[in-house]
């Protein structure tokens, strides 16, 4: 079991090893993305062999179009639902305390789901599109906090904020518990990774592998290859050792099972800290400040 806040995360050994939350909610250490997964037969496909190969994780969101199919795949799985960890997130034009309520509705019907055990704001209503951006994030905040305290979620967060835009929630009722950012080598985002587990707040890894900008690297498969591993495993775990909770995305059940495979060796300090210096090379370009969706 690992720890967040102030704490190091203790070497996890398998994808059902917890992070805890600061509500003391456990939150299995490796999650399954489906951004970018087709809607249909290849998410409930991509899902199920997922939960096949042991991740107990899965993440989702209104705004991929897919939480239907999420659902299906979850059903097909037939793990007992109490086993799974569900996270999905509210589209940035569902803002606001009435239209948040209404979203997690449908999300959860599309899932066919009872509860959420991770509900998130997908991205902060920030000041290049907003005069009010603070009290449209906090809106939103309060209604999820309801959700929350109403035991139809059981942990809340929020994803790709920054310092300032987490401040004003840090000061409710329920803070944060999670912050979904992306992160990758070349792409640490370490003012705010600092802040949140100063916080007590746990980062998660979007596209810790740049949506396979990282595979082709050669600083990095130079090192994978010291440990027999491949880019994609050096990337999960090098996440893991940083307690960030990594969240890998892929449709092919070889690499499905392949970016779960990570709990057989450890990396060596120097080359955590090599990792950790890789500058600037494959992120997506989103800033939460300059988004114009």
């Amino acid at each position: 079991m690992g720890s967040v806040g102030n704490k190091e995360v203790d070497s996890v050994k398998s994808s059902y090893d917890t992070f805890r939350l600061s509500n003391g909610y456990e939150i299995p250490c490796v999650g399954f993305g489906t951004w970018q997964t087709p809607d249909g037969e290849t998410a409930v496909m991509a899902v199920s062999e997922a939960i096949k190969a042991g991740y107990r994780h899965i993440d989702t969101a209104a705004c991929y179009g897919n939480e239907a199919s999420v659902g299906r795949g979850i059903k097909k799985s037939g793990i007992e639902r109490e086993k799974l960890f569900v996270t999905s997130k509210v589209w940035n034009t569902e803002r606001g305390y009435e239209k948040t309520i209404a979203a997690f509705e449908k999300t959860l019907a599309d899932l066919g789901l009872d509860y959420l055990d991770l509900y998130l704001i997908h991205w902060p209503a920030s000041s290049s599109q907003y005069d009010n951006w603070e009290e449209i994030n906090l809106e939103t905040w309060k209604a999820m906090t309801e959700l929350y305290k109403a035991g139809r979620i059981k942990s809340i967060g929020v994803s790709n904020f920054m310092p300032h835009h987490l401040e004003a929630l840090m000061k409710t009722e329920v803070p944060p518990m999670v912050d979904q950012i992306e992160y990758h080598p070349g792409l640490t985002q370490a003012e705010t990774v600092d802040y949140c587990k100063k916080h007590g707040i746990l980062v998660e890894a979007w596209s810790p592998l740049g949506t396979g900008r990282m595979l082709n690297n050669e600083t990095l498969k130079s090192i994978a290859g010291k440990y027999g591993k491949s880019v994609a495993q050096l990337c999960i775990r090098w996440c893991l050792q940083n307690g960030v909770l990594p969240l890998p995305k892929s449709v092919t059940p070889s690499r499905i099972v392949e970016n779960i495979n990570v709990f057989d060796f450890e990396i060596l300090a120097n080359d955590i800290v090599e990792i950790n210096k890789m500058p600037y090379f494959g992120g997506s370009g989103l800033h939460p400040d300059r988004v114009d969706f």
